[in-house]
């Protein structure tokens, strides 16, 4: 498949003046479903990931290649630019490079990188601790140099805001955009005071994650150079939440045809891009 117009877009938006708010995704419906109401990007998140495929909590156990099947599957059903969370990269420096090469096959517009210790080391249970700056640059530079595709965006991430301190999340952005990337993913900042204190010290533009209620105001966030502004993943929530629901009260003998909240047929045909299927079966099998 051809990659290229969604990885422009994305590029577009990040060379823009507005602030988006990513649709979260987590299969080829709901992408399909963000598409179709108008979302101009996708956001596939690895704590997602671990939940849709495993059923796991967020705690990196989910490898690259399960990681990487599921963002293929969301991106072959339509044309949503997506964003992922490639975590840590699963693994030290040429563990990155790897990453973002099958990230870029399965055809994701935007990957980020984070600095984070993980999984989890030995002896530092609730406790979240971050690499040194010098392997996180380290890390940067790997996934610059598994990238093939020029119009693949790579995002340096840190949450040094809500770790260290304000200082330390604005010293670590400046040295990943001296890498080269080509964003800086920031998880963390609670205020309009932080927001500006980094868009303030570096030129690249900014996502956010996470983003507290001072930090509502999209215009706001756009005059400070923030193109997306994650507002989290209620979607797989409340899809988890329809799930239980529905087949409690299948168990508790509610009648198929009285359960509430079920997707009417025309939606149903529509996600699943039925009148495309039909259209081809006309063609190829009549």
């Amino acid at each position: 498949m051809d990659w290229t117009p969604r990885r422009e877009r994305f590029r577009t938006l990040l060379d823009g003046e507005t602030c988006v708010h990513p649709g979260s995704v987590f299969d080829p419906i709901s992408a399909r479903i963000a598409e179709d109401l108008g979302f101009e990007v996708g956001m596939f998140a690895g704590s997602v990931a671990s939940m849709t495929v495993l059923g796991a909590p967020d705690l990196i156990v989910l490898t690259l290649s399960e990681f990487a099947a599921q963002a293929y599957r969301i991106n072959r059903a339509g044309g949503l630019p997506l964003l992922v969370d490639a975590d840590h990269g699963y693994g030290n420096a040429l563990n990155v490079k790897r990453t973002v090469e099958e990230l870029e096959t399965a055809g994701v517009a935007a990957l980020s990188i984070e600095d984070t210790d993980l999984p989890q080391p030995f002896g530092e249970l609730g406790r979240t601790r971050l690499l040194s700056v010098e392997e996180g640059v380290g890390k940067m530079r790997a996934a610059l140099a598994g990238r093939q595709d020029p119009r693949l965006v790579i995002a340096g991430r840190t949450s040094a805001a809500a770790v260290t301190s304000i200082d330390d999340a604005v010293a670590r952005a400046r040295a990943y955009e001296a890498t080269g990337v080509d964003a800086l993913f920031m998880v963390g900042l609670r205020t309009r005071a932080e927001v500006a204190a980094v868009a303030g010290a570096v030129r690249l533009p900014l996502i956010l994650g996470g983003v507290g209620p001072e930090l509502r105001d999209r215009a706001w966030l756009a005059e400070h150079g923030v193109r997306v502004a994650l507002q989290g993943h209620q979607p797989f929530a409340a899809a988890v939440n329809a799930v239980y629901e529905t087949l409690k009260a299948l168990r508790e003998g509610v009648p198929p045809g009285e359960i509430e909240g079920v997707a009417p047929p025309d939606l149903m045909r529509r996600v699943t891009r039925d009148a495309d299927y039909r259209r081809s079966m006309e063609e190829f099998l009549s």
